[in-house]
């Protein structure tokens, strides 16, 4: 019977739409809801300008990303390109 099954598959029923229709709305939604924060960017122009104090960079001259590891772990990057000391 299994051969016959390869050769004309049951057709899927509604509720088997349905229900992969709503996993993947709330994976999507899982997705989103965990991207970047809103403080975020305040958070690198307040970097920006205190780094500025002592020496003079661009804003694309810094990044923040926030990444989540886990459900309970975030770590925070921050990758700072100083300018060279013979300039």
């Amino acid at each position: 019977m299994a051969l016959l099954e390869f050769f004309r598959p049951k057709k899927p029923t509604t509720a088997t739409v349905a229900k992969e229709r709503l996993q993947i709305i709330v994976a999507e939604r899982r997705t989103s809801a965990q991207g970047t924060p809103s403080y975020l960017p305040q958070l690198k122009q307040d970097i920006l300008e205190v780094i500025r104090k002592y020496v003079e960079i661009s804003p694309d001259q810094v990044t923040v990303n926030l990444d989540q590891r886990e459900e309970d772990l975030s770590v925070l990057e921050l990758n700072v390109t100083l300018p060279d000391e013979d300039k």
